[in-house]
């Protein structure tokens, strides 16, 4: 009785029982509601199979994809206070410090990172929108400043990657600090004459819009991405007008001048590798072959040259009555 009990009913139930499926097997698609097999989504960089809507990126994936061989090394940022105003809302902030913490596995929102892009030396800082919506705080403002003075160090280009949903409002004036400090960061950047770029994914808004992501040499931008200060939903209630069609997305933004280019994610890669290699390597691209006068100058240049050898009175015609010389 025990071993038909302890043996065999367990096999029969295990045969008869439902299998239990995971639910993240498959992801919806926000645009299209196209459901995608979470395999070939984390393939295809997170871009919608059926109809290429760019979903948001884990940043470590995206660092993997930007490096060469995705190798890259991180940097520890500064330790800056956790919960300097005490802050409490519908529960206390270091509670949601603590619960960011636990589900993304990093320190705050930011990452800083080094290492090669088409074999040019490269530091970059990307936001993780996990961690409490890649709000920027002191230990954001910190890492865009360790970022800055990394690459200064290592006369390397900086290519920031926000996604942010802007200032955190738990630290209040703490936070919109952070604004002013990044702006000075990257203008360590550019008078080190180093290229600096800002790659805009899906979504950059609020005090990181208003600060150091629209001071870059050039803003590439995602397809799709929501870039702005406010929302649009408080512009039109402000305005009380409609807004145009497409408004704050990269492409619009691109029609309009804010941004420089809207590449895919999969292009992104080739496309700022050559842009680095074209910014850093400011010299001619093959050896300078040096010509004489005579090999540049046409046929009759070279008449006109062959006048200037003789002196000005071979070049000039009778008519022009030079001196000592009688006039036609």
């Amino acid at each position: 009785m025990n071993w038909l009990t302890n043996f065999v009913r367990p096999k029969i139930q295990q045969l008869v029982r439902p299998k239990e499926v995971p639910e993240n097997l498959w992801k919806k698609c926000p645009a299209c509601g196209q459901m995608v097999f979470h395999r070939e989504l984390e393939k295809n960089l997170q871009v919608c199979t059926h109809c290429g809507h760019h979903m948001r990126l884990p940043v470590k994936q995206r660092l993997a994809m930007l490096f060469d061989d995705g190798a890259y090394k991180r940097i520890e940022l500064p330790k800056v206070p956790e919960d300097p105003l005490k802050f409490r809302d519908l529960k206390r902030y270091s509670d949601r410090i603590k619960d960011a913490r636990a589900k993304t596995g990093e320190q705050d929102a930011i990452l800083v990172a080094h290492g090669t892009i088409g074999g040019v030396k490269t530091v970059i800082a990307a936001f993780d929108f996990d961690y409490m919506g890649g709000s920027m705080g002191a230990a954001v403002g910190e890492g865009i400043v360790a970022a800055a003075e990394l690459a200064v160090l290592q006369d390397a280009p900086l290519i920031v990657i926000p996604a942010s949903g802007g200032a955190r409002m738990q630290e209040g004036t703490l936070s919109l600090m952070q604004m002013a400090r990044t702006t000075v960061a990257v203008d360590k950047v550019k008078d080190a004459g180093l290229p600096y770029i800002v790659l805009l994914t899906d979504p950059t808004t609020g005090g990181v819009t208003a600060s150091f992501a629209m001071l870059g040499d050039i803003h590439i931008a995602e397809p799709g991405a929501v870039i702005g200060f406010a929302g649009a939903r408080v512009i039109e209630t402000t305005i009380r007008e409609k807004l145009p069609e497409g408004f704050q997305r990269s492409e619009y933004l691109r029609e309009h001048g804010m941004v420089d280019m809207v590449v895919h994610r999969h292009q992104l890669r080739g496309k700022i590798a050559n842009l680095l290699t074209l910014l850093v390597n400011r010299g001619p691209a093959g050896q300078v072959v040096p010509f004489d006068r005579k090999g540049r100058l046409g046929a009759d240049d070279t008449a006109a040259g062959s006048a200037d050898a003789a002196g000005p009175a071979a070049a000039a015609s009778p008519a022009d009555g030079l001196p000592g010389e009688p006039r036609a």
